[in-house]
């Protein structure tokens, strides 16, 4: 089976034009997501229409979470608590352990941590085990998730931020996640077959530089997060299409 992905939204924190920046990865039937930004539910059924690649909770293995930014964790509770009361399971969690270091008393735990369970009862104090289960990813070797093989690596940016190497298929997808230009970064997702790399402004990667880089890697390169003013027509980097489907 090929690895391919869909691209939930491309735009970043502040766009009126698209959803913040998530892939919905698929490998041997197994649906992984990047990152997990508000609205998710909306965003999988507007990009199974689009794509014709049906998309939603129940198809979710897991969530690889690259940093706690609310442009790309937003979704997490209410796909936790989707999981909880409607599936009935725990959403696995794929993140470094840096990155997971305050994800439920820095974001979740104002939102998830009491919940009634039966009309007329106190709330019941929860806790993370009780919505998600953990596997932390590693800088230093990958580590199994169904039919995918997760890298990491941390980028430059305001918080702990980690790029990814997803394998699966005999092929790799590279995501550098948020991040400031990096040419180490760029040496170790060059070593995958389809780079996804993010461009802004600010702490971000100037799109020039990534302009700037050999041909035959703009080949295989595809854009995301960039602004709504990114001038799409003239990029010689193909920027990647809200809800398409593409093969790795």
């Amino acid at each position: 089976m090929s690895l391919s992905f869909t691209p939930l939204g491309v735009g970043d924190a502040f766009s009126a034009l698209r959803y913040s920046s998530c892939l919905a990865v698929e490998a041997e039937g197994q649906v992984l997501l990047i990152d997990c930004p508000h609205p998710i539910r909306k965003m999988m059924r507007e990009a199974s229409a689009s794509s014709g690649v049906p998309l939603d909770v129940d198809r979710v293995a897991g969530v690889a979470l690259t940093h706690l930014h609310a442009d790309h964790s937003s979704g997490l509770e209410g796909l936790g608590y989707f999981s909880f009361f409607l599936l009935h399971r725990k959403m696995p969690l794929l993140t470094h352990a840096d990155v997971a270091r305050r994800l439920w008393e820095g974001h979740l735990a104002a939102g998830m941590e009491c919940l009634i369970e039966k009309q007329g009862e106190a709330p019941q104090p929860k806790h993370f085990e009780d919505y998600f289960t953990h596997t932390p990813l590693s800088t230093e070797a990958p580590v199994s998730f169904g039919p995918f093989s997760i890298e990491c690596r941390f980028t430059y940016h305001h918080l702990p931020t980690t790029a990814l190497r997803i394998k699966a298929g005999g092929r790799c997808l590279g995501y550098s996640a948020d991040t400031s230009f990096d040419e180490g970064l760029i040496a170790w997702l060059s070593e995958a077959d389809l780079v996804v790399h993010e461009t802004n402004y600010g702490v971000h990667t100037p799109y020039a530089k990534l302009a700037a880089l050999p041909a035959e890697l703009r080949a295989r390169m595809r854009l995301i997060h960039y602004p709504d003013d990114f001038d799409l027509e003239a990029s010689v980097i193909e920027p990647l299409a809200q809800g398409r489907r593409y093969t790795v």
